[in-house]
């Protein structure tokens, strides 16, 4: 039964058209979904972009490899929706590059995780863990209170995020420093602009508690402060379908 596996190995030409062969039926199953991911993914008209601030709270997420250990994806286990609420749906993740699912789970999944514990809470947390949560694993982050956060470059991180699909306008773009700024200092000048271009709903305080300087724990802050919250898809009440 093997003398034709056999018989394939000992030819060189052969043995690679099988490889080919047998590589491009996975590459098929992989990439023929994605000429319909148009059709599977859903459509919301609440769906709003990160702010500027929140970009760099996300930047500062990916450089210190806080998605290592927390996942972003809530699977449709009923363990998993009883403990961390709606099931993830794939409308939530389609303004993320790249994206933050994970794999892995040493810390609890933060895909809900947005306005669940004060400010305070999370800046007690980042800096010492063991402060709030005494079995915790996690290590402190107590630079996050001190260093800050840059925020000069985030028109260039807004147009490069437009250019794979991000709607972003031109005057988002113009206006990121400001706005990230604005953000975390709600009595400044530039607070205002943050709500009219990224909504009302948009979190504006001094997420840090020290509205003197903008650390990269106001971004950090800002950006868990919003997980889940983009969109209120996964908690809406379906609509039946209208009968014809």
């Amino acid at each position: 039964m093997l003398g034709w596996h056999r018989k394939i190995e000992r030819s060189t030409v052969g043995l690679v058209l099988a490889i080919v062969a047998v590589a491009s039926i996975g590459g098929a199953v992989e990439i023929a979904p994605l000429f319909t991911i148009g059709d599977t993914v859903e459509k919301v008209d609440d769906m709003r972009v990160y702010t500027p601030l929140e970009v760099a709270g996300r930047n500062v997420y990916i450089r210190e490899g806080c998605y290592a250990c927390h996942s972003q994806m809530i699977r449709t286990l009923r363990d998993e929706v009883e403990r961390y609420g709606p099931y993830s749906l794939a409308v939530e993740s389609q303004y993320d590059h790249p994206h933050l699912w994970g794999s892995k789970r040493t810390g609890p999944d933060l895909a809900r995780l947005g306005n669940k514990y004060s400010d305070a809470w999370h800046v007690a947390h980042l800096y010492n863990p063991r402060d709030v949560v005494p079995e915790s694993k996690m290590p402190a982050y107590r630079w996050l209170l001190r260093d800050t956060v840059k925020i000069d470059d985030l028109s260039g991180h807004l147009a490069a995020l437009r250019a794979v699909g991000v709607p972003y306008t031109d005057e988002m773009i113009a206006n990121a420093s400001a706005d990230a700024f604005g953000q975390a200092n709600p009595d400044s000048a530039q607070a205002s602009g943050v709500s009219t271009r990224y909504g009302m709903a948009t979190n504006i305080r001094s997420f840090d508690g020290d509205g003197s300087r903008l650390t990269e724990m106001d971004a950090l802050v800002a950006y868990l402060q919003i997980l889940g919250g983009l969109t209120d898809a996964a908690t809406a009440t379906p609509t039946e379908p209208a009968e014809e």
